[in-house]
């Protein structure tokens, strides 16, 4: 299971980084977002006892969580990098005025948290709704009860918010000083 879920992780991560411009350069952010987006949830959610730590939950809700952070992490990089293509003159006056790369972009990283979140957050106030809960059929299909997969529904909802906010955060924040346009010229 163990395997399993790293090779999710490094496939994830790597889809991300490379959606972001040049998997090198960007893999390190990625990985580094994404695994405080997947670790910090799933670690309260098993350290809790919300749901039992056993190999079947554990890789079910692993890969769930794994996909929304490879997704908001692709989603934040390139919101970001986009916002400050797009308002490149607001950026360099920050600069020449003396302002922090990170000044200078601190209002396009939020543009690209809010943004990458809206997936999950949609996801999250729709379910049941309008989409069928994937987590709480497959958990009936699975020979679960009802209440047993509504909780486990919960949970991974609550999971996903989680890690959609810390892995867009993370990104957004890192990637946002900048101080040429284009992905590829991140301040150091």
């Amino acid at each position: 299971m163990a395997l399993a879920l790293a090779v999710m992780f490094t496939v994830a991560a790597a889809t991300s980084a490379r959606r972001l411009g040049d998997l090198r350069t960007h893999l390190p952010l990625t990985a580094l977002a994404m695994g405080g987006g997947v670790l910090v949830p799933l670690a309260v959610v098993f350290t809790a006892g919300a749901i039992e730590p056993t190999a079947r939950y554990a890789l079910a809700i692993g890969g769930i969580v794994i996909g929304n952070a490879m997704t908001t992490s692709t989603l934040a990089g390139r919101r970001v990098v986009q916002a400050v293509d797009d308002r490149w003159d607001e950026v360099e006056g920050w600069l020449a005025l003396g302002a922090t790369p990170r000044r200078a972009t601190i209002d396009m990283a939020r543009h690209g948290l809010r943004e990458a979140i809206i997936p999950t957050t949609d996801q999250t106030r729709t379910t049941g709704l309008v989409t069928l809960p994937g987590a709480f059929v497959g958990a009936i299909f699975g020979g679960v009860s009802p209440l047993e997969a509504g909780r486990f529904q919960i949970v991974v909802l609550a999971a996903l918010m989680a890690t959609a906010a810390i892995t867009s955060a993370v990104v957004a924040f890192r990637l946002a000083p900048r101080t040429g346009k284009g992905s590829s010229r991140a301040a150091a």
